[in-house]
């Protein structure tokens, strides 16, 4: 018989997912703030509707918003504010997702 009450070890599956999840980037709360509102270049919000001014990664998803949130005025795609065009690249910036943490 296994078991009898003894609590298990915790597995190394386990604790490298725990590590992963505290040192990775997943763009929430304050430290994913620029990236979610596609303030600076390489953030996952690249259009700004220009009546409501929300944020949408791509074109398609933009219309999808346009259809639903603005149903009386036509979509015209050269209208939409590409945030990506008014930004420059730094190469030392990190990526969303990218692992690093001061934690070693």
């Amino acid at each position: 018989m296994t078991g009898k009450a003894k609590p298990k070890k915790h597995t190394a599956k386990e604790l490298a997912a725990k590590l992963d999840a505290a040192t990775t980037n997943r763009g929430g709360g304050k430290a994913g703030v620029a990236d979610r509102t596609g303030a600076v270049k390489g953030g996952h919000a690249k259009f700004e509707c220009p009546h409501c001014k929300t944020t949408a990664p791509d074109v398609k998803s933009m219309q999808i918003h346009h259809d639903s949130k603005h149903p009386k005025i036509p979509f015209d795609e050269s209208k939409i504010n590409n945030l990506h065009a008014s930004t420059s690249t730094d190469p030392n910036k990190p990526k969303p997702g990218v692992r690093g943490s001061l934690k070693k």
